[in-house]
């Protein structure tokens, strides 16, 4: 059976929810489980002291079945709205059974289990840091709508609940104990349930606390002059962070402002006609699919060779201490992993060293690591200027800059001293693979391992084939990535691969629209308000505005020493880094002065120059056009680099393009945003652009094959 009723001899029903399958999800059979155990317990009411809910899986409960979600439309709307209001109806029974009703939480509880536990008197839970409870339906683009919103509210109040709900922080139980979402802690399962058992027998008479009469939501009253400043700057403080990109946190603060104010029946009723708004729109059919659907199939393995036994990596020698090697050096100690960080001097290694000491002291400072994990960490990081300490090392990273020469020199050096079967991996960020796998003997154990930086905070590793790369190699790399706990991404070889060619599209379009003539705030503004992590002219400022041009004058002398190769046009955005930084001496924000100025004690500024040397009255460029040049420009891109095989999969380009380079998550990623624009709308705008601001906005034949043919990503 999927919920199992045990009764035992002093009248408590234990209902454990087990259904088919690996985890408890909210879908059909769930529900019709649910139906019958409610109504089984109001018939025998008489012989129930009380309810006792757990789970007979690992985890307590998952939540939704997304499947489900991501397939409701207008049209079936209202089969949708009908399922929820017999869910919510459960839960209104089940609390309202006159017997206490205590949830024992075994394992994670995440949005629609969590609010099964809601719906309970009594939250207990294990005492256990592996376990999250919560409610992160805002990250899919939707709400908690089975009562989540309405429940918490009104247990914690508005202020309270908002970060909780318009974040969806999956918290520790020790933390949702500390805010007041769970009760009480337990020991071990037996504890657990040996407590909820025993607070039912205490408290036989237990209603909830918005069942009785009176009750009102203690920081939000009906014509309360106190409630104002809450009313005033809630909706402000929200829209500053999702700049009107995510409709799911407005909806989450209006069911909670608006439910506040009702009775809670009619609050789960203004909760529900929330979410079947959400649920039928696109931003959420946008992040339920990259984020739920993609983001699952890759890290299980989607993009790994098949027929290949896995092998964990034991000891990794990182090429290069600095920031970026430094970062792969503590991602690989945390993970249990020994790792050597070789630089040209002990110092310079040391330093490196120190910078992973530091990311753990941060980590100890925020209580998520003791200062016992934090010295066996540590102890694992070996900081040299030898080649010898290579020595056992099953993967060598090198993360030097961006020279074709020094890559080689340090390669094979490297590649000679360590295990010999070890896979040799760069850290090129636009170099081709191919090409630098001719500094070891072996290329087929040679590939690209793109870390992102910060490494500790970005989660993406993107994972670059060479020609001669082996399925094993592959295989091997792309398990490393997983044993380090990011998510990896698979292309095929080329300049630039798929993330730096298409993030630097970004850069360049808007440093296009600077020479243009539009003002340099609307262009961040814009970019932001579109949805982007950061502006272009503040990232650039970020990687240097020299990087910028080192990697196309590489670009340059590469294509020139290739026999009757057609001479790339020259985009406008270089101009006016050549300017930057031959007029102005401004190479970026490590310099002190880019396309930002960077006062000692305050905050980066845009240089007022930028608006003398380069700004008109009226450039003649619409706010759209700014938005949608440095949207599609990286679309554009990403199908032509798909259409040349480059990407073989459209998680890895969506994943790829949220995780990676920071573009808009409200769009599911560059291909899904093709998908959601409709490809013939897309190829349409595609071509207006094209034709008003140049070429490279001209949609590929691909595109255009697939909107002649009504297909998509």
């Amino acid at each position: 059976m999927s919920i199992r009723f045990e009764r035992d001899g002093d009248g408590i029903v234990t209902l454990t929810i087990d259904l088919p399958g690996s985890a408890n999800v909210m879908n059909a059979d769930y529900r019709a489980a649910m139906a019958a155990a409610v109504t089984r317990l109001e018939a025998e009411r008489e012989s129930v002291t009380g309810v006792v809910i757990t789970s007979g899986k690992k985890t307590f409960f998952a939540g939704a079945d997304l499947t489900e979600l991501v397939a409701v439309t207008d049209d079936n709307a209202g089969e949708f709205a009908a399922a929820l209001a017999a869910v919510k109806d459960q839960f209104r029974r089940l609390e309202r059974l006159g017997r206490p009703v205590v949830a024992a939480l075994n394992g994670s509880a995440l949005g629609g289990g969590f609010e099964i536990a809601l719906a309970c008197h009594r939250r207990i839970c294990l005492d256990d840091d592996t376990i999250r409870l919560g409610l992160p339906e805002v990250t899919l683009g939707l709400l908690p709508g089975a009562g989540g919103v309405t429940r918490s509210v009104r247990l914690l109040g508005v202020q309270a609940a908002l970060p909780l709900l318009t974040e969806g922080k999956r918290l520790r139980p020790a933390e949702a104990l500390a805010v007041g979402w769970i009760h009480e802690l337990a020991a071990d399962r037996a504890d657990l349930l040996a407590k909820a058992r025993a607070w039912v027998l205490a408290n036989p008479a237990v209603v909830q606390p918005w069942d009785v009469p009176g009750h009102r939501v203690a920081d939000l009253r009906p014509l309360d002059p106190a409630s104002y400043p809450l009313l005033a700057a809630a909706p402000a403080m929200l829209r500053k962070k999702t700049h009107g990109c995510y409709p799911a946190p407005e909806k989450i603060l209006a069911a909670a402002v608006e439910g506040a104010m009702v009775d809670v029946d009619t609050a789960l009723a203004v909760e529900s006609r929330y979410l079947v708004e959400l649920v039928t729109g696109q931003v959420a059919k946008n992040m339920i699919t990259t984020f739920w659907f993609q983001r699952n199939a890759l890290e299980a393995g989607g993009s790994r060779p098949a027929g290949v036994p896995r092998q964990a990596v034991a000891r990794v020698g990182v090429l290069g201490a600095g920031m970026m090697g430094a970062g792969i050096g503590y991602a690989a100690a945390t993970a249990g992993i020994e790792a050597v960080l070789k630089d040209v001097s002990a110092e310079a290694a040391e330093a490196g060293r120190a910078k992973v000491a530091a990311l753990l002291d941060e980590r100890v400072g925020a209580g998520r690591m003791s200062p016992e994990r934090r010295a066996e960490t540590l102890a694992r990081v070996t900081a040299t200027a030898s080649d010898t300490e290579l020595t056992g090392c099953d993967l060598i990273i090198e993360a030097v800059f961006e020279d074709r020469q020094l890559k080689n020199t340090v390669l094979a050096a490297a590649e000679a001293a360590a295990r010999p079967d070890a896979v040799i991996a760069s850290n090129t960020s636009t170099l081709p693979i191919t090409g630098l796998a001719e500094a070891v003997p072996d290329p087929a154990r040679f590939i690209g391992l793109h870390f992102f930086s910060p490494v500790h905070r970005m989660p993406l590793v993107e994972i670059i084939r060479g020609e001669k790369t082996s399925a094993e190699t592959l295989a091997r790399a792309f398990d490393f990535v997983r044993q380090i706990g990011k998510t990896p991404i698979v292309v095929n070889d080329s300049r630039g691969f798929y993330t730096s060619r298409t993030f630097g599209t970004y850069l360049t379009e808007g440093i296009a629209l600077l020479a243009e003539g539009v003002h340099p705030a609307l262009v961040e503004n814009v970019a932001r308000k579109a949805g982007m992590a950061v502006g272009p002219l503040a990232v650039c400022d970020e990687v240097t505005l020299t990087l910028a041009m080192r990697i196309r004058q590489q670009a340059l002398a590469d294509l020139a020493a290739q026999p009757g190769a057609a001479a790339a046009p020259e985009h406008p955005a270089y101009a006016v880094l050549d300017t930057m930084i031959s007029e102005y001496g401004r190479t970026g924000k490590a310099a002190g002065a880019g396309f930002y100025d960077y006062p000692a004690g305050g905050r980066k500024r845009l240089w007022p120059g930028l608006v003398e040397r380069w700004t008109t009255d009226d450039p003649g460029v619409s706010e759209r056009d700014v938005r949608d040049r440095l949207l599609f420009i990286q679309a554009v891109e990403t199908a032509r680099i798909f259409g040349e095989g480059v990407l073989t999969s459209a998680a890895d380009a969506n994943l790829g393009s949220i995780l990676g380079i920071g573009f808009a998550p409200w769009t599911g990623g560059t291909l899904q945003f093709i998908n959601s624009c409709g490809v013939a709308a897309f190829v349409e705008r595609a071509d207006h652009l094209a034709d008003t601001y140049g070429e490279r906005f001209r949609p590929p034949a691909l595109l255009r094959d697939m909107a002649t043919r009504n297909q998509s990503f």
